[in-house]
């Protein structure tokens, strides 16, 4: 229960947001929910007037559809053909009087009789407001699909029935198919109508954005709740609830975290005679729990087929997520953390970055993070995959011990400007199985690696998965299975990870070439970085062929003293076609040679450790060609310098 009880104060702690509109990137709107409350895309929309009159109507396009509507109980689950109105906006088989009249089909009761009906209660209460009477007075008269039919808003065949399709012979008829038919989905009866109320000569709140309907419905819902029971949330004596919300990840998400619907099959199996006896959960808790729930979805959640990663503080609600790669971390200024191209210095600008989290924290003592995955197994059923609830000092640290150790230079995020820039840091969680699982990975493999790299991140408890980092290192050494840039983005990722598992063995490598470095695999790894420059400087900026190192790579990291051998043979004539770059080149092949135990220059697999001899080795010789003009060769100072 202690989530339920974290997202319950995380309500109480951002009452001022309540109904409050905010704006995704997408530009859709979403709020904190009032309790009793929930969304629904609307289809059409009727604005009445102050005495109750039909004013005008229109459908609704579909950037405008999500509404604010109050809810209860019995509405907010209802299913299949169970009578359970919404206490105002509603489906036209629930709101008009006159359904049946113009053809419309009721299986048992006449839904209308009971909508209006509790509408009757909500106006007649103490706590009805203006413009519930109005609506009230209007919707009681039972003529609404007369007037939008009238409206042209919707329209009937020659039997006074409501069409339901627009086909060639009503398109010869009539003109251009309608705007209703466009929104339309299993027939007129399935169209959501919201209402609204017109007062000439002023700017009213429209009834779903208005504070006082708000609190006018919760009000008078709150003294309709059952009977209370002890709530294992707050441990005490409140009005308790068995039927939960769904809407979670989306208006269309029909899956609950808390379901107990079924009392004759498998729920129980036995243990209980009544749902109540596993769980009880008061009305209140289960309301603002599952709102600010959606909130921060919308908010601050990241989903990844509808798997989501949440996460959350009670000081500060936005706070880094341990799936964001190190480029997505701002200093106090705003700026990217792309600086440093050390292991030390990134560690320090991580830590000044997230300082700007550590600053905006009022009660450090008591400031705590919260992690949540959520997914679905089924549409009705969801689960709590991973929760974690720490001190938000500990995180702050664990995060930056990630970026400052699974760390290597990556050239592949873009700018604002929409330019490729590098950076120096940990890669994002999603972009680590693109390396190990190509960019064509399905959604279930790549939401299931996150999900396990989490931990990894979060809790230090383990190291990151074998075969995530063999898979990822397998992918790098066959470039020639890939576009070069997928290729360049694996290679960096993969070095990222066997950095961190040398950093686990306290051997991290920083991206500068180690010329000390004697180990079998990382010499190996720059020999075949200077074959593979050697023969690329030989052919030219305008050859795009791959140089004979990039196509035996994958052969030479499973037998590297054979490949060897033919790739040094293949490097003769391009070797004399350089010159003196050539040479010195080809010295510096001899001086790495020279560093290999004659007894290790065997066939025995390349470990993960080659990459980061080969991506440094790389990345030292461009950047001495960087430094000269693009036709000058290397001069015989610049060979002893290099040595």
């Amino acid at each position: 229960m202690s989530w339920l009880l974290d997202l319950y104060r995380t309500y109480e702690s951002n009452l001022d947001q309540v109904g409050v509109l905010e704006k995704r990137r997408n530009d859709q709107e979403f709020t904190l929910l009032p309790i009793s409350h929930t969304t629904q895309n609307a289809h059409i929309e009727v604005e009445v007037t102050e005495d109750g009159e039909f004013h005008s109507a229109r459908v609704i396009p579909k950037s405008d559809a999500s509404t604010l509507i109050p809810c209860t109980e019995d509405s907010a689950s209802r299913a299949g053909a169970v009578i359970a109105p919404y206490p105002l906006h509603d489906k036209l088989s629930y709101c008009a009087g006159d359904f049946v009249a113009f053809g419309g089909e009721i299986k048992k009761e006449i839904p209308f009789d009971t909508y209006i009906e509790n509408l009757r209660k909500w106006a007649e209460s103490p706590y009805s407001v203006p413009k519930v009477k109005s609506l009230y007075r209007y919707l009681r008269k039972g003529s609404l699909i007369e007037d939008l039919v009238r409206e042209k808003v919707l329209y009937v065949d020659e039997k006074n029935r409501l069409i339901d399709k627009w086909d060639k012979a009503l398109e010869e008829k009539h003109g251009a198919r309608p705007e209703v038919f466009s929104v339309m989905i299993g027939g007129p009866e399935a169209l959501f109508v919201r209402f609204n109320v017109r007062k000439p000569g002023e700017h009213l709140k429209k009834v779903w954005d208005d504070r006082e309907m708000f609190e006018s419905f919760i009000r008078y819902y709150s003294g309709e709740l059952g009977d209370s029971d002890l709530c294992y949330v707050m441990g005490e004596r409140l009005p308790a609830t068995e039927k939960h919300a769904n809407k979670i990840r989306n208006a269309a998400d029909k899956a609950k975290l808390i379901s107990s619907n079924d009392k004759t099959g498998f729920t129980y199996r036995g243990r209980f005679s009544s749902a109540s006896d596993a769980a009880r959960v008061s009305y209140d808790v289960s309301q603002k729990a599952h709102n600010a729930l959606k909130w921060l979805i919308n908010r601050q959640g990241k989903i990844v087929d509808q798997r989501v990663f949440l996460v959350w503080g009670n000081e500060s609600l936005e706070l880094p997520n341990p799936s964001d790669d190190t480029w997505s971390l701002e200093d106090d200024d705003g700026d990217r953390m792309i600086k440093s191209d050390t292991l030390k210095g990134l560690a320090r600008e991580v830590n000044l970055a997230l300082n700007g989290y550590r600053n905006r924290v009022a009660d450090p003592i008591h400031a705590q993070v919260f992690i949540m995955l959520l997914d679905s197994a089924t549409t009705g059923r969801m689960a709590v995959l991973y929760y974690r609830n720490l001190d938000e000092e500990l995180y702050l640290n664990r995060l930056a011990r990630w970026h400052s150790t699974c760390v290597w230079l990556h050239r592949y995020q873009r700018n604002s400007d929409g330019e490729f820039v590098s950076f120096f840091g940990a890669p994002a969680t999603k972009d680590i199985a693109f390396a190990a699982y190509g960019s064509r990975a399905d959604d279930r493999v790549i939401k299931g690696l996150m999900e396990r790299i989490l931990p990894c991140i979060v809790d230090e408890q383990t190291r990151i998965p074998r075969d995530i980092v063999r898979s990822a290192v397998q992918r790098a050494s066959n470039p020639v299975s890939m576009e070069a840039w997928e290729w360049e983005k694996t290679l960096s990722i993969a070095c990222a990870l066997v950095n961190r598992t040398l950093v686990e063995d306290e051997e991290g490598k920083d991206v500068a070439l180690d010329k000390e470095n004697t180990n079998r695999d990382y010499l190996f790894g720059r020999l075949l970085a200077v074959a593979d420059v050697l023969e690329r400087r030989a052919l030219g900026r305008d050859e795009k062929r791959s140089s004979n190192a990039i196509r035996y790579m994958n052969a030479f990291a499973k037998h590297p003293a054979r490949t060897w051998k033919t790739i040094q043979s293949s490097l003769q004539p391009y070797q004399a076609r350089l010159g003196r770059d050539g040479i010195y080149l080809s010295r510096i092949i001899d001086e790495i040679g020279s560093r290999i135990d004659p007894e290790q220059f065997n066939d025995k697999p390349l470990t993960g450790l080659y990459l980061l001899g080969f991506y440094s080795q790389r990345h030292d010789l461009f950047q001495k060609k960087e430094d000269k003009t693009a036709d000058e060769p290397e001069s015989k100072n610049d060979e002893e310098r290099s040595e």
